[in-house]
């Protein structure tokens, strides 16, 4: 029996990370994960934010967004501040952030290098076919897919 997608996807998700994620611990960084690198760079480019621009810097919804800055906030990476408007919470990188950003930025150089390199050896680039799969997916939600596919009798 073959994997699923979904099972393929989380798997080949967790070799890179985890790999990733080894190499900031081997640098130091405890408690960095991968996936706060595009928040801290949006955040060491453009300045502090709010939570909803930060998504929309990084991709991501804000509710991913949110999470994500907990989280960085919990470990130390950034603080919170409230912003003009209440309701808006601005993130601030911390001075260990700051601190640890060329370490970061060499990760993240080093990390895009070694996809290059896997993307050479598949018979098709996986960054583009993840890119194509999610522009098919914006086309025509996956969810009309489904409901297309249910109506259907074998």
């Amino acid at each position: 029996m073959t994997a699923s997608l979904g099972t393929l996807l989380r798997h080949l998700h967790d070799l890179m990370d985890s790999a990733i994620a080894a190499t900031y611990a081997e640098q130091g960084l405890e408690g960095y994960r991968p996936r706060f690198s595009p928040a801290v760079r949006a955040l060491a480019s453009a300045g502090p934010m709010a939570i909803r621009d930060l998504a929309e810097a990084t991709g991501v919804t804000h509710s991913a967004a949110s999470q994500t800055v907990e989280q960085m906030r919990r470990a130390g990476w950034v603080t919170l501040a409230k912003g003009s408007d209440a309701r808006r919470r601005i993130v601030h990188l911390t001075d260990q952030t700051r601190r640890a950003l060329p370490a970061i930025e060499a990760e993240w150089a080093a990390t895009e290098r070694a996809v290059r390199a896997l993307d050479a050896e598949l018979p098709m680039p996986l960054t583009d076919v993840l890119q194509a799969a999610a522009d098919a997916l914006r086309r025509r939600p996956f969810h009309e897919r489904l409901s297309s596919e249910a109506g259907k009798t074998g």
